[in-house]
Formats: C-alpha cells, structure tokens, sequence
C-alpha cells in the first residue's frame, strides 16, 4: 500500500515540543491518515520524536544567537531561513513534504512557497503572530517607518503565497482579506486546549476557594516586552495597599526575555513574599496550578496587535473555569464574555480594584467560572478547532490520502 500522505510543519520560534499548538495540529493529522515532520529549533537535544505523539519526526536546528536587535534579528532570521530550507529540502528529496504548513513569527519563507507551489504541493500558512503590529507594539514611538513597511509586505507575500491560510480567529481572518486574500482561501482555527488535557479534578475545582487556603492570582504565558507582565506586579503592589499581605498570593507561570528585568522588580518593590516565578510549566503541572487558581489576570495592553489577538493564556484560563480579569480587547471579550471582568486602559490601578472586588464576591466568580466552562466545552476546545484544521487537510491532500487508503483508517478510527 502506498505510504501515508507526508506533511512537515515549519516552526522557528520554538522548540516544537513547547508548542502546545503545533502539538495539538500534529496529534490531529496523525488521527486523520497524515505523517508528519517537524522542522523547528533544536530544545531537549535527546528528543527524535515529538512527545505524546505515534510518530511525528523531529528535525531540530542549533540555534545560537537570539534576536534583541535590529543585527542579531536579522542574523536570527537568515540562520532560521538557511536552516529551515536545508532540512525541508531533505524531506523533499527523501520522497516527503508532500505538502508544507508554515507557521509565524518570522515572515521570510515565502520563498520556499513558491518552489513548493511549482512542484504542484500545497504550502498553508499558519497565521500565529501579527508580525508588524508586534514590531509596532515593542518598538512603540521609536517604531521605523521603513522596517514597518517592509514587515507589512513580507506578511503580505507570506499571505498571498500560500495555498491556503489558517486564522486563530476572524481579526486575523480579516487581515488576510485586507492583505488580499480571498475569503474561501482562510479556515479559523483558534488556540486553545483539548478537553483531554485538563483534568476532570481541575475543573471542578478550580475558582472555588477555601477559606483556610490562600487566594491565588495566576498570571501564566510568555514574558516578552509585549505581554506587559511588569503591571501584574505593579498590580500585586497595589493590592498589598489594599488588602494587606495575608490571604493572597500573585503566580507568575513561564518565562521569556523580559524575566531578569521582572524579577529585578519584584525584588525593588519588596513582594518577593508575596510573587512567586515558577518557570515555564508542563502540561501537567498548568493543571495542577490552575486547579489551585482564585483569578487569572491578562495584563495585555490596547494595543492594535492585542485588539486583534486571542490570547493562547485566556483559553486555557476558560477551558479551566478560571475568572479572567483582562483589558477590554476586542478578541479577548469574544472568547471570554461575561466569563471575564475587563477594565478600560489596563493600569495596575484598574486591576488591583477589579481584583480585590473579585476575591470578595465568591458568587460572581462561580457564575463567571460556570460560563467560562461553558464557552470552552460549547466552542473553544481543541475537538472544535481539529475539525476544521482537519477538513482542510483532506480537502488539500485528497488525491494522495484516496491512494494511500488513509482516509479510510481516519474514518475508521473517528467511528472507533
């Protein structure tokens, strides 16, 4: 029998075993007749195939200098790129790669689009990050109008390359129509956890606090300059002025470039007692953190790039039942709604009263976990989004899925 249609997935932010998201699309091909290869940045160096997968291949790259300016951006980015193109190739000459899913951040493989659409493969484009409004967001007034404009034409070329597009939501599906690309060409597929990941323990549990036991507030994600984690302490300060430094603790789950000059803060203003840093956590263990979690709050500021970005954290706060106290943004309020408590401009003032209201209203904080839990089982887990991620696939690959006779153990297995 013919073997099973090959994809390789691209990644040059993260190692793949860190992305919860590549993990999840890599778990549905598998369960739809597809094997898989993932090209991304080398992380544990022992690791050949991804970790609770039946057989994703792995094909790490060294990485060895990390991007904090405009030199060792583009030294990244070129080393990714030579990377990346090296080992797809290999794939392609190895009788793999029938087709190619790209994810973001950079947008530089457009290139490699058009080679894999000469070929007659399919090349998607997994629209992670809205790359110039992050440079926007970072770089803030000292944003160079020029590098701007050249970021937003390489999106554009990522875009209109691509075979197909995948938006986390419809902002990001907006944007690829404004970018010119036609409506029928992008499929949403939001972020978000499986209900298999989280425990039946966690979600029963979660938001309903003992009196004996301390509040926790729980901030968990990447710490870039971007995800603004500085007002989360800011606003553990100002509780501390508010309800004193007994019954309450702020969680600060995962890590990221800014974590030095955080911890700095934290030792500055004296909360050491009252912040703790865990370190980038496991699935297992956001389980067992959640589980123990009062409040989560989303410190991400108005910006354009967060109005129209679904905050992966945010999902994971509702797949939890966690009540999430968030800037009023527009994707965030769509996942959310009344599952949380949003505040105008996102100042440590602002959070520090919504969430001394929240800890003191333990009926409202049940009603918001309740909905929460709702809004994720009902739309917004992973076993909504893997059939849409799905369709597309077998619509792309039809011809070689029919040879190969994997469309039948797909189906057999959804029956199973």
């Amino acid at each position: 029998m013919p073997k099973r249609p090959q994809i390789a997935i691209l990644v040059a932010n993260l190692p793949a075993e860190r992305d919860r998201r590549v993990i999840r699309e890599c778990l549905t091909l598998e369960e739809n007749g597809f094997d898989v290869t993932v090209i991304a940045p080398r992380g544990d160096k022992q690791l050949r195939i991804l970790p609770g997968s039946r057989g994703t291949r792995l094909k790490p790259y060294p990485v060895f200098v990390y991007g904090s300016g405009v030199l060792s951006f583009a030294f990244e980015f070129v080393w990714s790129f030579l990377c990346i193109a090296v080992r797809l190739f290999g794939e392609l000459f190895r009788g793999r790669a029938h087709a190619v899913q790209v994810c973001n951040p950079p947008d530089i493989y457009w290139p490699l689009a058009l080679v894999w659409r000469a070929l007659g493969r399919p090349w998607v484009f997994d629209h992670h990050d809205l790359c110039p409004e992050i440079y926007a967001a970072r770089a803030g007034d000292a944003a160079n109008k020029f590098a701007l404009r050249t970021l937003v034409a390489m999106e554009r070329l990522t875009l209109r390359t691509a075979t197909a597009v995948i938006a986390t939501n419809e902002s990001f599906r907006e944007n690829a129509h404004n970018r010119g690309v036609s409506p029928e060409k992008v499929t949403v597929v939001r972020n978000g956890p499986a209900s298999t990941e989280i425990s039946s323990e966690t979600a029963d549990s979660v938001g309903r606090h003992s009196a004996n036991v301390p509040h926790q507030i729980v901030y968990l994600g990447v710490f870039g300059p971007q995800d603004n984690v500085e007002v989360a302490i800011l606003t553990a300060e100002e509780l501390v002025r508010r309800r004193g430094r007994g019954g309450w603790r702020l969680v600060l789950a995962g890590d990221g470039e800014c974590m030095p000059a955080l911890t700095k803060l934290v030792s500055d203003k004296g909360l050491s007692d009252i912040v703790e840093f865990t370190g980038w956590l496991g699935a297992t263990e956001v389980d067992a953190l959640l589980r123990t979690a009062t409040v989560a709050i989303q410190p991400d500021l108005p910006t354009r790039m967060n109005h129209l970005s679904t905050m992966a954290k945010t999902v994971e706060y509702l797949g939890r039942g966690v009540p999430v106290v968030a800037v009023d943004l527009v994707e965030t309020r769509r996942s959310a709604e009344e599952a949380g408590l949003y505040v105008p401009t996102g100042s440590p003032t602002e959070f520090a009263y919504a969430i001394d209201a929240l800890l003191d209203d333990p009926a409202r904080r049940e009603n918001m976990r309740t909905l929460g839990l709702a809004r994720f089982r009902g739309m917004l887990s992973w076993e909504h989004q893997a059939v849409a991620y799905a369709a597309l696939w077998r619509q792309l690959l039809a011809p070689r899925l029919a040879k190969s006779g994997s469309a039948v153990e797909a189906r057999d297995q959804v029956e199973v």
